[in-house]
């Protein structure tokens, strides 16, 4: 026997369409890259979205065609996304921070007929356009007037749009139809395409929307500091009209004084971004004496956030801290740190202990930690192992099947983390499974000796890396760049991170650096050191 419920596909442009009847005065706020700041109601957005679908609908696009995108957010970015979505067709977030060449086979391999790009990014579709073989229109996110001389065909999107009007129904299909794709930035082969569906991305807004998660309401103004090209742009161009929250989009100025300015004037009350920005953010609070009066929460993920930025944030500035977890495989969203009644009570260190964990998840994700040979580990909160997940908003393969099998025989995704739980379902990352560092048959977490390093005042940030050492296989070594107009030495370091922890996990040596490298995503590419390092000799060597 069957339920007799009314068959309701979840399509993301119902989300849209709520936003728009019922929230449809809200703002979504842009910072363009021309530079001013423009403001469109979610009703408005949506007569725009209309516009871009029949527009796609008239120059061919159909059913299943795939549309690239390498832009910042703004509102004219969400406008092709939705517009993409309500006719059946898959929006392509390209990251503009990997190589030209990387971007060009990634355009190729998604086989994507247009191209979206910001200003910011025409030299690089310049640089590669002999390349793509597929891309048959690039529409430049701008007006005839600031469309600049370039050495391609390019269209103006405003001039592109205004040949058409909003007389126009979405399309009808199965929630299962493809959305969108977003490619892995992994550091060895070429990226993988991860294939979102229309139900994966509703499923996983309203998992967000959980008030253990990120928690979000009409009564919020969103800084989505994240770009939408990072790991689904972590679901805030859908959670947040879902719950009918006011957006606004930073556009290409990420740095400290930038954010600010929006979280400032437009009364900010929930942003999102990877450590690096809010270092910026900081920074340049601490040097110009600015305050946060608007600001409540700040979701921090992408990599492992610093217990000294939880506790600037919250001691200092009011601001309550979200540790978030994910990747681009689910969604983004994985766990979110939020205190269940067990910990609400817990103040000073006893807290930021607790806030250090990725947190736990929402309902629509399963996890287990395993062996090596996929027996399960214990959730004593200490005993580590291979972090896997499954559920609805979960890839269960990437697109045309590179890479092969990724599930394991009872459904479960590998997602390279190690990891640990504990009896309250609190998950905490110790590494990835590539960087942790072995130790006479034991193994350090680099993510712990990287956080304990970054708390001291004049270390910026830092890495630790697996140097080989004879006796005990590989040894940490602790490199860091220190704060502008400061000069800490290796003793200082290591008597700083004496007693916090173990004996044996103390740093061998530190190495003093003016630059650590990064991913195309903002994390520490631990290749790279450890190339850089393969010959490095250890003082007790």
């Amino acid at each position: 026997m069957l339920g007799l419920m009314q068959n309701w596909p979840l399509t993301c442009n119902k989300i849209l369409d709520h936003a728009a009847t019922y929230h449809g005065n809200r703002e979504v706020v842009s910072r363009l890259v021309e530079g001013p700041i423009t403001r469109i109601s979610y009703k408005d957005l949506r007569g725009r979205a209309l516009q871009v679908a029949k527009r796609l609908e008239h120059d061919g696009i159909v059913f299943g065609d795939r549309c690239a995108t390498l832009a910042w957010n703004t509102a004219r970015h969400m406008e092709v996304w939705y517009g993409l979505l309500g006719i059946g067709a898959i929006y392509h977030t390209v990251n503009p921070r990997l190589f030209p060449d990387q971007i060009a086979w990634i355009l190729n391999h998604a086989e994507d007929r247009f191209l979206f790009v910001d200003l910011t990014f025409l030299p690089i579709v310049e640089k590669i356009r002999d390349q793509l073989t597929t891309i048959e229109k690039i529409i430049v996110l701008t007006d005839a007037e600031h469309l600049p001389e370039a050495g391609l065909s390019v269209i103006a999107y405003e001039e592109w749009l205004a040949e058409t009007d909003s007389d126009f129904a979405w399309k009808a299909f199965d929630e299962n139809t493809a959305a969108g794709i977003c490619y892995t930035s992994g550091t060895t082969g070429n990226p993988k395409g991860v294939v979102y569906s229309h139900r994966s991305n509703v499923l996983h807004a309203m998992a967000a929307l959980q008030v253990d998660m990120l928690g979000l309401s009409s009564r919020d103004r969103v800084l989505p500091v994240v770009p939408l090209f990072h790991a689904n742009g972590w679901s805030l161009a859908f959670s947040a009209p879902m719950a009918g929250a006011g957006l606004v989009m930073p556009g290409a100025r990420m740095d400290g004084e930038a954010i600010w300015e929006l979280l400032d004037t437009e009364k900010v009350t929930f942003t999102a971004a990877v450590p690096t920005v809010w270092l910026m953010l900081l920074d340049y609070l601490e040097r110009t004496g600015k305050a946060l009066p608007y600001l409540e929460r700040v979701v921090i993920g992408g990599s492992a956030c610093p217990r000294a930025m939880t506790e600037k944030f919250e001691t200092n500035y009011d601001v309550r801290v979200i540790h978030a977890w994910g990747m681009t495989e689910m969604s983004p969203l994985g766990s979110v740190c939020t205190l269940k009644p067990e910990y609400a009570d817990l103040e000073g260190e006893a807290r930021l202990d607790i806030q250090e964990k990725q947190g736990h998840p929402p309902f629509t994700i399963e996890m287990k930690v395993t062996d090596d040979d996929g027996v399960e580990r214990p959730w004593d909160g200490k005993t580590f192992g291979r972090l896997k997940v499954r559920g609805p908003a979960v890839t269960s393969s990437y697109f045309k099947g590179e890479g092969g099998e990724v599930l394991d025989e009872d459904g479960f995704f590998d997602t390279g983390d190690v990891a640990h739980i504990d009896a309250h379902g609190y998950m905490q990352i110790t590494d990835r499974a590539k960087d942790v560092i072995k130790s006479g048959g034991e193994w350090i977490s680099t993510i712990d000796l990287e956080n304990i390093a970054v708390g001291h005042p004049e270390v910026a940030e830092a890495a630790a890396i697996g140097v080989a050492h004879p006796k005990w296989d590989e040894r940490p070594l602790l490199v860091i760049v220190p704060r502008e107009g400061t000069n800490p030495t290796r003793e200082d370091l290591l008597a700083f991170m004496q007693g916090k922890i173990a004996k044996w996990w103390m740093p061998d040596d530190v190495v003093i650096v003016s630059e650590i490298p990064h991913t195309a995503t903002g994390k520490i590419k631990k290749t790279a050191l450890r190339e850089s390092f393969s010959n490095y000799q250890l003082p007790t060597i």
